[in-house]
């Protein structure tokens, strides 16, 4: 394809997908990318900045916004992610609702819906989950949102299954401006690796220690090197925890917590980077991190980017 033609005919564009925490915003980010970029857990609140997912097909390039799930922030780390969240309904070609099926129509719905009061950006309904109810519920679900606000349009999947995600591929491409591939065709995410690597191994942590660790957890990688003469890449990270209790938690007995969130992360790690990798952990309490702006900084949580 000569330049000329894809300038006239390419479509490319930024959407943003906004929700309520837990809705599948990540799973749906990851099932369409094809690889996991956002890290996935059963508790709320997990995404913590933007993260930017790109597709690119041979007409078209989508860039997908994936943001913290809105909700009443209780700390300054709760803070800077609503500002996030709330940010990325600016500047953007289209924004996709997410809900949960399951959940139906309720305050915190209610609450998003009049930030879009403002918004002259073309909105979609996503009905996310839709394996899981029945048809005629659906309907129902799908009458009682129209009735809150005009969505352009309103599509029916379930991200986990794979039901309708192309067709809202389809949908979503018709509302795409003509525009130019920002990205290479091979990049599926504008993140750096370490951050990608700091993702994986505090997604393994929340999903093994379940409810003990709650969110005060961060991961900062102090070194990502590959060591000379070897394919191996050599990362070592720090769980940061705000409590001593904590800290014994995600260590575990005999430290095998810690070796087995170091091992799952690590099979991650290898399939995102390609090569062979070592691993090393270490856990450092930080008393009371998400209320401190300098420690939000240092652990990568920069307003100013947003």
């Amino acid at each position: 394809m000569n330049n000329t033609k894809q300038s006239s005919k390419y479509k490319s564009g930024f959407i943003s997908i906004i929700g309520r925490p837990n809705v599948g915003k990540s799973t749906y980010l990851n099932r369409v990318i094809g690889q996991k970029i956002a890290i996935m857990s059963d508790k709320p609140q997990t995404t913590r900045n933007k993260v930017q997912g790109v597709l690119t097909t041979n007409d078209s390039q989508f860039i997908f916004i994936d943001t913290p799930g809105i909700h009443k922030p209780k700390h300054k780390l709760g803070d800077f992610m609503m500002k996030v969240a709330q940010n990325t309904l600016k500047g953007v070609d289209l924004i996709l609702f997410m809900v949960n099926a399951e959940e139906g129509f309720g305050r915190g719905e209610e609450f998003i819906i009049e930030k879009f009061q403002t918004v002259k950006t073309p909105i979609f309904l996503i009905i996310n989950k839709i394996d899981k109810i029945h048809p005629d519920n659906l309907l129902t679900l799908i009458e009682s949102y129209k009735e809150k606000y005009p969505f352009q349009e309103i599509v029916p999947i379930s991200a986990l299954e794979g039901n309708n995600v192309e067709h809202l591929l389809e949908v979503i491409k018709k509302y795409l401006p003509e525009g130019p591939q920002y990205y290479p065709a091979d990049q599926v995410t504008d993140h750096p690796e370490r951050f990608i690597v700091s993702e994986l191994i505090r997604e393994k942590a929340l999903h093994l220690t379940r409810e003990e660790i709650p969110h005060s957890l961060a991961v900062v990688i102090d070194k990502m090197e590959r060591r000379e003469n070897q394919d191996v890449i050599h990362v070592m990270a720090t769980v940061i925890v705000e409590r001593d209790s904590q800290k014994g938690i995600i260590i575990g007995k005999q430290g095998s917590m810690l070796k087995e969130i170091g091992k799952r992360a690590r099979t991650d790690i290898e399939n995102l980077l390609g090569s062979k990798v070592f691993l090393e952990l270490w856990v450092k309490v930080q008393k009371d991190w998400r209320n401190k702006m300098g420690q939000l900084r240092d652990y990568g949580f920069r307003e100013d980017e947003y």
